[in-house]
């Protein structure tokens, strides 16, 4: 198939009109080399980096004869982390057009400051401006590195700048961190306290900064005040240095007066974007030129490994979660967890339950974090007897935070409930409420499970309305307000919401069951049949709603 593909390319390609410029007419290129080129094409397209960098490699006289080739092969060797030598390649293409791209003038500017030299790395920016290419993102990037540099180079902050919000923000107080200015506490709280977006990985770093002017107590005075179930996983690993006396673990890895550690973080930011926006490939680019600069800071290769997992390349994952050690122990744990959920998903949830649960069992004294996590894998692979038993323990010994409290109690409610335990779910549930009274899901588990029992019937719809009017947009409380109304006979309510919430999450069993129900209290019997189908061939529908469906595909709904 892929050689029928590489064919139809060449042939296409090759009876192009011949008024195309040199940059991109195929005419005088040997087809052995044009196979290869688009075989290599092929091969990125389906996220083989490395396969496609060797048929680039045995490509490469099409340098000098398509431009759109080096483009390629340098954005693939950076996939592969071969920095130094996409920037060779570069260098030795630089006075030609075909390095007129964004990434090329990226890979200079980065080369120039790890070899410390900001006027060089300034020429390489004045240069790039000419390509960001109408992308606002790459004009950021770019404005933002004059920034930088201009405080490296100078000693100072730059004035009458660009303003790109938190992006500003967060690059001020990194240069006020390196000049080690007198403002940089006020800096890093507003950074920290910011109501709008969460900026706790920004804690780690002021507590890197104390640490390294000796501000001990202070940062510990920090640390104290954080609960490693709910925060971030690199934090949680800076805690436990403090809490093990090893602050000077932080500055192995990172320091503000280090300028490539600064631009790594950076860099860092803009991988992190580009992931949330589904686009793996460009993130792990600048994820492997942050890891270039500041190459002792390897916890933040844990986004690789996350990218490659969303990708489902899990046997690149794997190769990267080796790297964290048991010596890191957070990143161990998370290792361990990742692992298990890989295992998950290339066998099924017993063998990743298994998997965890020797590794849990080898740990001397677990953490709350680690008990809180053990007992969520028990619960998704529904042993909620074990899940109840380690969420119990970690309510027991936790006097802190009242919202982690109500979280807890949430989810060893709901345990209890898939248990039948209507009694003590009931009690965890309200005890959560009392803590969180506005909080959507737990009213939401609370009121669907009084209506799966015929239960308060009334408050619980009470519940519903208050979870819709704070989370109107949930696909699990509309379906929840829609089966309400059907509860009550209000089908021509219920089949408004429930409509809405399979175009929210059309692959859900629990919803199009639901949705099928209600069409045919609606006489929509053909309709309800086609949606009860639709459940018969979904992966996460239970073997008990398969056989009510195929009761009801047969007898129908009855009354």
């Amino acid at each position: 198939m892929l050689k029928k593909i590489i064919f139809f390319i060449t042939i296409l390609l090759l009876y192009q009109t011949p008024s195309n410029s040199k940059s991109t007419s195929f005419n005088n290129i040997d087809l052995k080399n044009l196979s290869k080129y688009f075989s290599g094409i092929v091969a990125f397209e389906n996220e083989d980096t490395l396969g496609a960098l060797k048929f680039f490699n045995s490509s490469k006289s099409l340098i000098k004869e398509h431009n759109i080739f080096l483009k390629r092969y340098v954005f693939s060797l950076v996939l592969e982390n071969k920095i130094s030598q996409a920037i060779d390649i570069v260098k030795i293409n630089k006075s030609k057009k075909n390095t007129n791209f964004f990434d090329a003038h990226l890979l200079l500017i980065v080369e120039s400051l790890k070899k410390d030299n900001f006027n060089q790395a300034y020429k390489d920016l004045n240069n790039a401006f000419n390509f960001v290419e109408e992308n606002k993102l790459n004009s950021a990037i770019l404005e933002t590195l004059e920034q930088y540099i201009f405080t490296f180079r100078d000693r100072k902050i730059q004035k009458n700048k660009k303003n790109f919000g938190k992006l500003s923000l967060i690059s001020e107080t990194f240069q006020r961190c390196y000049l080690n200015d007198e403002k940089i506490d006020k800096y890093f709280s507003k950074l920290i306290n910011d109501n709008d977006s969460d900026y706790t990985r920004y804690i780690y770093f002021y507590l890197g900064y104390l640490i390294e002017n000796n501000r001990i107590e202070d940062a510990k005075k920090i640390s104290n005040g954080i609960n490693y179930i709910n925060t971030t996983l690199l934090l949680s690993q800076g805690k436990d240095w403090l809490d093990n006396s090893q602050e000077k673990k932080f500055g192995q890895i990172f320091s503000c007066r280090n300028h490539n550690d600064l631009i790594g973080e950076f860099l860092f930011l803009i991988s992190n974007l580009h992931s949330s926006q589904n686009d793996f490939k460009r993130s792990n680019f600048y994820l492997h030129l942050s890891s270039y600069l500041n190459p002792k800071f390897k916890f933040n290769l844990s986004l690789i490994a996350e990218n490659h997992f969303s990708n489902g390349d899990f046997k690149k994952a794997k190769k990267i979660l080796k790297k964290f050690q048991k010596e890191d122990n957070f990143y161990y744990w998370y290792r361990l967890k990742k692992e298990a959920q890989i295992i998950s998903k290339q066998k099924n949830k017993n063998a990743s339950l298994n998997f965890i649960v020797k590794e849990f069992q080898k740990i001397e004294k677990p953490n709350d974090k680690f008990l809180f996590d053990i007992a969520n894998f028990y619960k998704n692979a529904e042993d909620y007897e074990n899940a109840i038993q380690y969420y119990t323990e970690v309510i027991d010994r936790f006097d802190k935070s009242p919202e982690i409290k109500a979280d807890l109690l949430y989810r060893r409610g709901g345990s209890f409930e898939r248990i039948k335990n209507y009694q003590k779910s009931d009690e965890d549930l309200l005890r959560a409420l009392k803590i969180k009274p506005d909080d959507a899901y737990i009213l939401n588990y609370l009121a669907y499970s009084w209506l799966e029992r015929d239960f308060k019937i009334l408050e619980a719809m009470e519940m519903l309305e208050k979870a819709y009017e704070l989370k109107s947009n949930d696909p699990y409380i509309i379906d929840s307000i829609g089966w309400a109304h059907y509860l009550i006979d209000d089908y021509i309510k219920a089949e408004k919401f429930l409509k809405r919430a399979v175009e929210l999450m059309p692959d859900d069993p629990i919803v199009n069951d639901h949705y099928g129900d209600i069409l045919w209290k609606l006489n929509r019997k053909i309709q309800a049949r086609y949606f009860w189908s639709n459940v018969l061939e979904m992966k996460d529908a239970d073997m008990e709603m398969i056989k009510n469906i195929n009761t009801k595909m047969i007898d129908g709904l009855k009354s």
